[in-house]
């Protein structure tokens, strides 16, 4: 059974977004935190493309959860999503970053004890300079949505 947003938001949260702004669907999760930083009561951190450099600053939280917020190449429709766990994320394609998921993951579990899950979006267009495609502005919106009423 996939698991929900509402199934992982246990104890002290924290929502990381990844990605790049300049690059159309990359900038899902920057554009998710921007959206959700001030309505929503957990720790909000846009790491953009280098979220090796935020470890530190998450682990000092402390959560108990951490969601990774990405485009993540999942064999599906544009905008389609997945909450993914780390064996489903070594599994899964990735798309600009330096750093693999796997490696990233690895850190912050070393740093911390939390629960750590991906919430990995399909994306469409990936191309420097151009807009979110149509499918993945509606699943930033959606996400948007479900996140505040959590």
């Amino acid at each position: 059974m996939q698991a929900t947003l509402k199934d992982i938001f246990k104890g002290k949260i924290v929502v990381v977004g990844v990605g790049n702004i300049m690059r159309a669907d990359d900038g899902f999760g920057p554009a998710l935190i921007k959206r959700l930083k001030d309505n929503i009561r957990v720790i909000c951190i846009d790491a953009g493309s280098a979220p090796e450099n935020y470890v530190g600053k998450i682990a000092k939280e402390e959560p108990d959860t951490i969601l990774i917020v990405d485009t993540v190449h999942l064999g599906k429709k544009p905008g389609e999503y997945e909450i993914l766990t780390k064996p489903d994320i070594v599994k899964s394609g990735f798309t600009t970053h330096d750093i693999s998921p796997h490696m990233f993951i690895e850190y912050l579990e070393r740093e911390t004890s939390a629960n750590i899950y991906m919430l990995g979006v399909q994306p469409e267009n990936v191309n420097f300079g151009e807009e979110m495609s149509e499918e993945v502005e509606k699943t930033l919106g959606e996400i948007t949505k479900c996140m505040n009423h959590i």
